[in-house]
């Protein structure tokens, strides 16, 4: 796979960048033709940085934010986004204030959810949602539903990868999109075109990878 792979970079700031591998690939939810390699920008401190520094961009003079919550392995970019919120400066909005970084965690019934010492963070905070990858929405959806439940206020939704912009309601600020991969698909799994040309998968994509077939 690694042969066949292909970088993407943020033109603007081009250390910014990620690895497209084009194939035949299936997660728990759909089948799509590329596996995006965002680990890099989540765990190399420097690169998570730059990528916090471009996502905090939409917030930083206009949107009042009490609490970030990390979706996928987002922590590292989530903490320094903060700390970019949070700097000095007279148009700076969060200046002197809190921002707090949680991660909710999943029930026995694989339902999000926020352990009891997490909810005074979430009830009637301004958040901002942050999510590594947006694709078919599963994860966006089930995130939005948990922190309606919490009674969180949705401030912002961040993403690094958005594969649909003009699929969702909400607006999601995002670093990359499907305009930077054109031939990018999503397909329901029994409307797979690959799957009916008969072409095996070449991995299954897990919440921090991918596993070949």
């Amino acid at each position: 796979m690694k042969n066949e792979s292909y970088t993407v970079s943020l033109t603007k700031n081009p250390v910014i960048n990620m690895n497209v591998f084009p194939g035949h690939f299936t997660t728990s939810h759909f089948h799509t033709s590329h596996y995006l390699d965002l680990d890099d920008l989540k765990t190399n401190v420097l690169l998570a940085r730059d990528v916090a520094i471009e996502m905090a961009l939409p917030y930083l003079t206009s949107t009042l934010v009490d609490t970030i919550v990390c979706m996928e392995g987002t922590e590292v970019i989530g903490a320094y986004m903060a700390e970019e919120l949070l700097q000095e400066g007279t148009s700076v909005i969060n200046s002197g204030r809190d921002i707090h970084v949680v991660t909710p965690i999943n029930n026995v019934n694989r339902n999000l959810m926020f352990q009891s010492n997490m909810h005074e963070l979430i009830y009637n905070r301004n958040i901002i949602l942050l999510i590594s990858s947006i694709s078919s929405g599963t994860t966006l959806n089930s995130a939005l539903e948990c922190l309606s439940y919490y009674g969180g206020i949705l401030v912002g939704i961040s993403a690094i990868f958005n594969a649909s912009p003009q699929k969702f309601e909400q607006e999601i600020n995002s670093v990359f999109t499907c305009e930077d991969i054109p031939d990018y698909r999503i397909y329901n799994s029994n409307e797979c075109p690959m799957c009916k040309e008969g072409k095996k998968l070449d991995a299954i994509i897990v919440h921090d990878g991918y596993i070949k077939i």
